[in-house]
């Protein structure tokens, strides 16, 4: 298990026998999940630090009319709702799902906070994945406050550019993994893209886009 996890975010830039010794300095326990079972429900108590060691859990949330819309796959070895673990409202914010036969590291809060105290690195690892994750939700609340696909797919583009720049770049989901992410049907986002092409806003091959219009998209969402 440990050289799974020296790929996890949060032990970057340690070694297998330096993991391997703090490892050996806290309790933990490793609990397995079947495919679509429940690892967590949402306002569930967040009192550990979950890390899933082997396969693909993913979160999901239900709206007032029991649409249930995916917020983000977590595959091994990456953490599970780290910026929940402190704080007033220690709540899972989603549930929870397992995509597939999945393996999670679970270590209690005390155990955790012992483990920030042994190494520096971990400490900034953490600090470091909270912050990128308030910045993530904060992009993916941006995006469910828009309504309109047109406007959700302009949105999505726009994350692409660097620094406003137009850019070509490789997609890092396919058109279904990305109607899973918006809450919609694939020939609904299919139709988007295309609209999008016609206008000579962007032009697009497969995954590869480029950003032709970059203002035109800025207009869609304003």
């Amino acid at each position: 298990m440990t050289k799974e996890l020296l790929n996890c975010r949060l032990f970057s830039g340690l070694n297998e026998n330096e993991l391997n010794e703090i490892l050996k300095g806290i309790h933990f326990q490793l609990k397995s999940f079947s495919k679509e079972a429940v690892v967590k429900f949402y306002q569930d108590e967040c009192n550990s630090l979950y890390i899933v060691t082997k396969g693909i859990v993913r979160g999901e949330m239900t709206d007032m009319k029991g649409k249930v819309l995916k917020v983000e796959d977590i595959a091994a070895p990456n953490t599970l709702a780290p910026a929940f673990i402190f704080g007033k409202n220690n709540k899972f914010p989603v549930n929870v799902i397992s995509n597939e036969d999945s393996e999670l590291m679970i270590v209690p809060k005390q155990e955790f906070i012992n483990l920030l105290q042994t190494d520096q690195r971990i400490l900034v690892n953490y600090l470091n994945m909270v912050s990128n994750k308030a910045q993530f939700l904060s992009s993916r609340l941006n995006l469910l406050s828009l309504k309109d696909l047109r406007a959700k797919l302009a949105h999505y583009l726009l994350e692409q550019t660097q620094n406003g720049k137009i850019i070509s770049f490789t997609m890092p989901n396919n058109q279904t993994k990305l109607a899973d992410y918006f809450g919609v049907a694939r020939p609904s986002l299919a139709r988007s893209f295309k609209k999008l092409i016609k206008e000579g806003i962007i032009k697009a091959e497969r995954n590869d886009v480029k950003i032709l219009k970059i203002d035109e998209l800025r207009n869609i969402i304003s």
